[in-house]
C-alpha cells in the first residue's frame, strides 16, 4: 500500500568539516540503537569514535536523536545554529525511523581515515513510498554464500540492509544441514529473529510444504516444527507460504493447513499474519483461492505474494479484495531461466557466468521497479546469495523513492562500502559492468576498458583488498574481459577448423588440432587473478564459486569458477561428429564434412541465423527494448537451456532459443530465384512467409533436426520476405517441453 512519498527539501548544507581532533557528540536520551549504529559505522570507516551521551554538551558539533510522533518509519533531519556551532537533529518514528535517519547520514557523509566531512548532510523530510521493503536471505545449502555466514556476519548484513532502507528480513527455517553451517538451522534463524528485534525490523519466514499434505504424519511434523520456532523466536511478523514453487499441493489442502498454522501463530505472535503465493497454480486453482478469500475474508491472511510463475501483479490486484495487499517476490538474483532474465545476453556469458554470477544491474532493475511499483504494496526480494548485493540495496532505496537517480544511489553505495574519495569512479565502474553485458561480446569494446578502470582502482586502493563487495566487482571485471578474449579466439579457431574441413586429406585430424589450441590459456595473468579472487571471496563471504573446490550446492548455484574455461565454440560437438563420420564411407564423409563446414555459411544469396544469439541473428526483428517493455511481455528474449549440468556436448546453437521470433526480415532477395526455409528447434513450427502459412516438405521435431518449407515464388516478387510464427497453446506443458526455434536458414536454390 502506498504510504506517502519521499519529500526532500534542500536548505542550507552543513559546510563544516569535522576532523579527528574536533568533537562530535551523539546525543540520545533513550539509548536509541540508531546512535549506536552511527557511532560504530563511523568508527569502522575512520577510526574516530563519536561519544554517546544523554546530555546536550556545551560545545562541539552535535548529532541529536529524538523520537517524535510522525508518519510510520519516517524521519526528519535539519540543522540548528547555536553558539557558533551546528546541531544536526535527527527526528523519527521510533527506533525504525531514527535508524533510517542514521542510515541517511552514513550514506552521505564523506569518509577518510581519521576524518569525516558532513558537508553533504542536508535538511530532509523522508517518508517511504512502500510499506514493505525486504529481502530473503535464507540460511540454507542452496544459497551460494549465506550458509557459510556466522551470526556476526548475518547481523552486519541485516544492519547494512536497514541502513539502505529495508524494513523486512525473510529467513528460511527447517533446512537440512549444509557443509558450511556454523550453527544448526533453527539456532541461526532464532539469531536472525533476535537481530530483527534489536533493529526493529519485521521478521518473516518462507516455509514451503514439499511433501504431500495428505500425509498426516508429515503434516503433523511440519506444524510441530513451526510450534518450536514460534515459541522460541524473539520476533515473528509474517509467514510466507509458496503455493506451488516448490511444492505440489492444491489450494484445497493448503488453505486448511494455513488455517491450522494461524492458530499457533496467533498464540505466540498475535500480530503476525500469513502471506500466500499462487506460484505454479493453474487458473482453476487460482480461482478457488480468490473465491475462498472473497467468501471467508480470512483474518489470518495478510495478503497475496506475486512471484515467479504467479499470475501477474495486475491480474492479482483485479481479483483480490482491496483490503488485502500484494507483496511482490522479485527475482533479483538470477540472470537466466527466471522472471527477469538479462535481455539478449551473449551466450558466452550465459554458459560461463551462468545463472548466479555477481550481477549488479542498476539500470535494468530500476526500470523494472518503476514499471511495477504502481501495482504492488511492497516487496521482499528473492535472493540466493551475496552476489546480488547491490541489487538489494538499490531496491531498498527505490522503496523509499522510486524516482531516485540511479547514479546517485550507486555513489551512496560506493561511499558507504568503499569510501568517499573515489565513490563516483567506483559508481561509474559498476555502471560499466552492467554495460559489459550489452550486445555481442566480441563487439563490446567497453569490456576491456571496464577492466582497465577497475585495475586502476585496484592498484590505487589496496586497503580494500579484503572487502568482499570490492572483490566481487573485480571478479566480474576480470571474468568479463577474460571471457571476451576467449570468445573471440575460439570463434576464430572454429572458423579455421571449418575451412580446413573443405580441404582434402586428413581434414578432420587437422581441424581437431586447430580446435585443441584453445587448451592453452589465453591471458594467464587474468586467469590466475580470477582464481585468486574466487578464493578470496570464499574466505571473506563464503561465496561458493566451485562445486568441487568450495562445495557449491550445484553447478547453477554460482559456480562460475567451474566454467571459467568452458568451450565457447562447438569443439565438443565437432569432436563427437568426427568420431561418427570416420565410420562412414569416403563419399558420405565428404558430404557430412561439407555440411558441417558450411553450417553457418550456406553460400552466396543464402542466409543463416542462430535466432537467440545476439551476435548471429541479423535478420531477427527486435520489436521493443527495456525502455518500453521492461518485463519483456510484448517482445522476447532468448532462453538458454541447461543440459547435463551445463556440460552438454550438443551444438551450442541448439541450446539457445526463442519460443518464436517476433519476425525475421530479409531484403533485396533475388525475385527470380527459388528459396527454401530450414528450421531447427524442438516441437511444432507454424511458419508464415509474408503472411501465408507454409506447408512443410520435411517436418522433424527433435532437437537439432530440420524442418523445411518451400517459399512460393509469388511471395517474393518485390525481393522482401518476412517470416512469422503462429503461436501454439502449450501452457499445459512444462516450459521445458514448449516448442521453440533455434536456427533458421533461407537457402537460395
Amino acid at each position: 500500500m502506498m504510504k506517502g512519498f519521499l519529500a526532500i527539501v534542500f536548505f542550507i548544507p552543513l559546510l563544516c568539516t569535522v576532523y579527528a581532533r574536533a568533537q562530535v557528540i551523539i546525543v540520545t536520551k533513550d539509548k536509541q540503537v540508531a546512535a549506536q549504529v552511527l557511532q560504530e559505522e563511523v568508527q569502522r570507516r575512520t577510526g574516530i569514535t563519536w561519544p554517546i551521551t544523554d546530555k546536550m554538551p556545551g560545545k562541539g558539533q552535535v548529532i541529536v536523536f529524538a523520537s517524535i510522533p510522525c508518519a510510520a518509519e519516517s524521519y526528519h533531519i535539519h540543522t540548528v545554529y547555536e553558539k557558533n556551532r551546528q546541531i544536526i537533529k535527527v527526528e523519527g518514528d521510533g527506533t525504525r525511523g531514527l535508524l533510517y535517519g542514521a542510515g541517511y547520514i552514513l550514506r552521505n557523509v564523506q569518509y577518510d581515515r581519521q576524518q569525516v566531512t558532513l558537508a553533504d548532510i542536508r535538511d530532509i523530510d523522508a517518508v517511504p513510498e512502500k510499506a514493505i521493503r525486504g529481502h530473503q536471505i535464507g540460511y540454507r545449502n542452496l544459497a551460494n554464500s549465506y550458509d557459510g555466514w556466522t551470526a556476526e556476519q548475518y547481523e552486519q548484513y541485516i544492519r547494512d540492509l536497514a541502513i539502505f532502507g529495508a524494513n523486512t528480513i525473510e529467513a528460511i527455517p527447517f533446512m537440512p544441514p549444509s557443509p558450511h553451517f556454523h550453527l544448526p538451522s533453527l539456532d541461526m534463524n532464532l539469531r536472525i529473529s533476535g537481530f530483527c528485534k534489536k533493529y526493529d525490523l519485521d521478521f518473516s519466514v518462507w516455509t514451503p510444504a514439499t511433501f504431500d499434505l495428505k500425509d498426516i504424519d508429515k503434516r503433523k511434523h511440519y506444524l510441530l516444527q513451526f510450534d518450536t520456532l514460534l515459541r522460541q523466536a524473539p520476533r515473528l511478523d509474517a509467514v510466507f507460504f509458496p503455493g506451488g514453487d516448490p511444492g505440489d499441493n492444491p489450494p484445497q489442502q493448503v488453505i486448511p493447513l494455513l488455517e491450522d498454522l494461524s492458530v499457533a501463530l496467533k498464540k505466540y505472535h498475535p500480530k503476525a499474519r500469513i502471506w500466500l503465493s499462487l506460484q505454479g497454480y493453474t487458473p482453476d486453482q487460482c480461482a478457488f483461492v480468490y473465491s475462498y478469500i472473497h467468501q471467508h475474508q480470512p483474518m489470518w491472511l495478510r495478503g497475496i505474494v506475486v512471484g515467479p510463475s504467479s499470475p501477474s501483479l495486475e491480474d492479482t490486484r483485479a481479483a483480490l479484495p482491496a483490503k488485502y495487499p500484494i507483496r511482490h517476490y522479485p527475482d533479483i538474483t538470477h540472470t537466466v531461466r527466471c522472471d527477469y532474465p538479462v535481455a539478449w545476453w551473449d551466450p558466452a556469458f550465459a554458459y560461463t557466468l551462468g545463472r548466479e554470477p555477481v550481477n549488479p544491474q542498476p539500470l535494468y532493475y530500476a526500470a523494472i521497479y518503476r514499471f511495477i511499483a504502481p501495482t504492488m504494496d511492497g516487496f521482499v526480494s528473492y535472493s540466493d546469495g551475496a552476489h546480488d548485493d547491490l541489487n538489494k540495496m538499490e531496491w531498498s532505496m527505490l522503496g523509499w523513492n522510486s524516482q531516485s537517480n540511479v547514479r546517485d544511489m550507486l555513489i551512496q553505495y560506493c561511499r558507504y562500502f568503499f569510501g568517499s574519495t573515489f565513490a563516483e569512479e567506483a559508481a561509474d565502474g559498476i555502471l560499466a559492468l552492467e554495460k559489459n553485458w550489452e550486445g555481442p561480446i566480441a563487439d563490446n569494446g567497453g569490456i576491456p576498458a571496464t577492466l582497465t578502470l577497475w585495475q586502476k582502482l585496484e592498484q590505487q586502493h589496496p586497503e580494500l583488498g579484503g572487502n568482499w563487495r570490492w572483490q566481487m566487482c573485480l571478479l566480474r571485471a576480470y571474468y568479463d574481459a577474460y571471457t571476451r578474449q576467449r570468445a573471440i579466439r575460439e570463434a576464430a579457431l572454429e572458423a579455421d577448423a571449418n575451412r580446413t574441413l573443405l580441404e582434402g586429406g586428413d581434414a578432420m585430424g587437422r581441424a581437431e588440432k586447430i580446435l585443441q589450441q584453445a587448451d592453452s590459456i589465453i591471458m594467464p595473468h587474468w586467469h590466475d587473478r580470477i582464481i585468486a579472487l574466487c578464493d578470496d571471496l570464499f574466505n571473506s563471504v563464503a561465496l561458493q564459486t566451485s562445486v568441487a573446490k568450495y562445495k557449491a550446492a550445484g553447478p547453477e548455484r554460482g559456480a562460475v569458477l567451474d566454467f571459467l574455461d568452458h568451450p565457447l565454440n562447438n569443439r565438443w560437438w565437432l569432436e563427437d561428429k568426427f568420431k561418427y563420420i570416420r565410420t562412414l564411407s569416403e563419399t558420405d564423409q565428404r558430404k557430412a564434412l561439407d555440411t558441417i563446414a558450411r553450417w553457418e555459411n550456406p553460400g552466396p544469396g543464402s542466409f543463416y541465423d542462430a535466432v537467440g544469439n545476439i551476435g548471429k541473428s541479423p535478420h531477427v526483428v527486435r520489436t521493443e527494448d527495456l525502455h518500453t517493455d521492461p518485463l519483456i511481455r510484448r517482445s522476447d528474449a532468448p532462453g538458454f537451456d541447461w543440459w547435463e549440468s551445463g556440460r552438454s556436448r550438443k551444438r551450442m546453437s541448439w541450446m539457445i532459443s526463442l519460443r518464436w521470433p517476433s519476425a525475421m526480415r530479409y531484403e533485396h532477395l533475388d525475385s527470380t530465384a527459388k528459396y527454401v526455409v530450414q528450421v531447427t528447434g524442438y516441437g511444432e513450427c507454424l511458419l508464415r512467409a509474408n503472411g501465408v502459412l507454409l506447408t512443410p516438405g520435411r517436418y522433424d521435431k527433435g532437437i537439432g533436426e530440420r524442418k523445411e518449407f518451400a517459399v512460393p515464388a509469388a511471395l517474393i516478387k518485390n525481393g522482401t520476405l518476412v517470416l512469422t510464427w503462429d503461436p501454439i497453446d502449450e501452457e499445459h506443458l512444462n516450459w521445458r517441453q514448449h516448442s521453440r526455434v533455434t536456427e533458421v536458414w533461407l537457402i537460395k536454390i
